[in-house]
C-alpha cells in the first residue's frame, strides 16, 4: 500500500508535470514596440483580433524605438514595430532583422500652450522651433532615443537651431515616454513634438493644443520587422512572422484603420502587399 508522504509526493508530480504542459502549449511571441503604439491604445484594439486569428498571445514591450531595437539586438524579443526608418534599416543590414515591411503611418505635431507666447502657429514645423528657441519657451523633449526623439532632433538641425549650445532652463530633457513626457508638458506649460495618435489619446491636456500641423516634414512611418533566428537561434521565427503577415494581411490593416478615438482615426494602413 502506498504510504501517505509517497501519495503526496506523487500527487505533487503530477501537478507539475501538468504546470509544465500547460505553459508548454501557451503559444506567445514577444514585440518590442515603441511607446506612442501602446499608449494611444492601438494594441488594445488591434491584439485579440490577431489573438483570436492565431492562437498566438503577443506580449509588448513599450519602449522609445532605439531601446526597442536594442532589446532585439540583444535577442530578447522576436518582432520589432517602430518608427525610426534610418535606425530600422540600419537594424536590418547589420543583420539582426530580417527584412523591414512598412505597416501604418501617421503624424508629428507641435503641442503648445494654447495661448502660443512664442508665435509658433502655423504648418511650418522648422519656422515654429526657430520660434520657440527664439522666445525660450518652455520646451519638452522626450529625450529617450525613441522615434520622436530621433525626428526631433532632426527637426532642430534641419532649422538650423544648435541644441548643444542653445540649450538652457527653457529646454528639459525627460528621458520618458510619450505620455509621461505630455503631462510633463501640460505641467510646465511648454511646447513638445508628439505623434498625433498619443496626442489624441491624452486626456490629461491641461491648457495645451495643437500649434504645429500639416507639413509634409511631419509624416511618421512604422515599421515592423522579424527579429534574425541567425543571430538568435531561439527566436519564435514561425510566429513571429504569423503577425508580420497578419498586421500587413487585409484584415490587419483593416483593423488598423478602424481604430478611432471620438470618431478620428489615429493611424492610417500603407503596407506593401
Amino acid at each position: 500500500m502506498m504510504s501517505r508522504r509517497l501519495f503526496c509526493t506523487a500527487i505533487a508530480a503530477l501537478g507539475l508535470l501538468a504546470s509544465t504542459a500547460s505553459h508548454a502549449q501557451e503559444r506567445f511571441i514577444t514585440v518590442a514596440s515603441t511607446t506612442s503604439t501602446e499608449q494611444s491604445g492601438l494594441f488594445k484594439h488591434l491584439l485579440p483580433a490577431f489573438e483570436k486569428a492565431s492562437g498566438i498571445q503577443v506580449r509588448v514591450v513599450a519602449l522609445g524605438t532605439g531601446q526597442a531595437l536594442d532589446m532585439a539586438r540583444r535577442g530578447d524579443a522576436d518582432v520589432v514595430f517602430v518608427h525610426d526608418k534610418a535606425a530600422e534599416e540600419k537594424f536590418v543590414a547589420e543583420g539582426y532583422g530580417v527584412k523591414r515591411q512598412e505597416v501604418m503611418y501617421n503624424d508629428f505635431v507641435v503641442i503648445g500652450p494654447k495661448a502660443d507666447p512664442a508665435k509658433a502657429a502655423g504648418k511650418d514645423i522648422l519656422e515654429g522651433l526657430r520660434r520657440v528657441e527664439a522666445a525660450k519657451a518652455p520646451f519638452v523633449s522626450r529625450g529617450d532615443k525613441s522615434g520622436t526623439h530621433a525626428a526631433e532632433l532632426r527637426y532642430w538641425k534641419a532649422a538650423g537651431v544648435d541644441l548643444d549650445k542653445a540649450k538652457g532652463p527653457w529646454y528639459r530633457d525627460t528621458g520618458s515616454g510619450m505620455g509621461p513626457a505630455l503631462n510633463t508638458a501640460a505641467s510646465m506649460n511648454a511646447y513638445i513634438l508628439a505623434d498625433r495618435g498619443t496626442w489624441l489619446s491624452f486626456k490629461n491636456r491641461g491648457e495645451l493644443g495643437i500649434v504645429v500641423e500639416g507639413d509634409n516634414k511631419l509624416f511618421n512611418q512604422y515599421g515592423v520587422i522579424l527579429v534574425n533566428p541567425a543571430k538568435h537561434p531561439h527566436v519564435k521565427q514561425a510566429d513571429g512572422q504569423k503577425f508580420i503577415d497578419w498586421v500587413v494581411s487585409a484584415d490587419g490593416q483593416k483593423a488598423i484603420a478602424d481604430y478611432r478615438i471620438g470618431g478620428e482615426q489615429l493611424f492610417f494602413p500603407n503596407a506593401k502587399r
